[in-house]
């Protein structure tokens, strides 16, 4: 009795092992929240789950954000597609070699600005292996296959087209600086004049 529950726990556990690892292994986009309008750096994670390389890997750009440069990635090539007003609807990343085998996965990365006004960004995937077969990483979260989501959030604090963090300041705060900014003038000023006022009074005195 006792060997058979045993066997059946370890049986557990090394079904869940199994389900946690098949669970990791999704196309991810990096990072997964963001701010309104901010310049981001998109970073998409591929993991091989099959006995042969994964040598394409294909991303729709959404119409939540912007994208405009990518990082080259030695033993890969690039292919854009854009839309009629010049915008990039998606990007092709192709292996000039062997690709991801069964023990690797791949990062590709892409910069752009994220809407003023999303909520948030579904990110399709789309990726071949060797054999020509495609797993097509586009459905909602609880999918086999679900597309990577990232989350917009409201913030005051956003960064420019090179990555610098900056935060917007209101009139009030701006007129609060420019005042405390001005006291070492208006001091100095003063100064000046008490002492004009005390040079006169000595030349009267005498």
């Amino acid at each position: 009795m006792k060997k058979k529950v045993t066997t059946i726990l370890a049986t557990l556990v090394l079904s869940t092992i199994s389900f946690v690892g098949a669970a990791s292994a999704h196309v991810v986009v990096y990072p997964q929240e963001v701010t309104q309008g901010s310049y981001e750096k998109f970073t998409v994670r591929v993991p091989t789950e099959k006995d042969i390389p994964t040598t394409k890997v294909k991303i729709d750009i959404p119409k939540d954000v912007e994208i405009s440069r990518f990082e080259p990635k030695a033993g890969w090539t690039y292919e854009l597609e854009k839309d009629s007003s010049g915008l990039i609807k998606s990007v092709t990343w192709t292996a000039t070699g062997e690709g991801l085998s069964a023990t690797e996965f791949g990062e590709f990365s892409m910069q752009g600005k994220v809407g003023d006004s999303a909520e948030k960004i579904a990110w399709k995937a789309y990726q071949t292996y060797k054999d020509g077969s495609v797993v097509a990483w586009e459905g909602p979260a609880d999918a086999e296959l679900p597309a990577s989501v990232t989350k917009v959030v409201k913030g005051n604090t956003t960064t420019d087209a090179h990555g610098v963090a900056t935060e917007e300041t209101t009139d009030n705060e701006e007129t609060e600086d420019n005042s405390t900014s001005n006291v070492p003038l208006i001091l100095s000023i003063i100064a000046v004049i008490l002492g004009a006022v005390a040079l006169m009074r000595s030349f009267v005195k005498k």
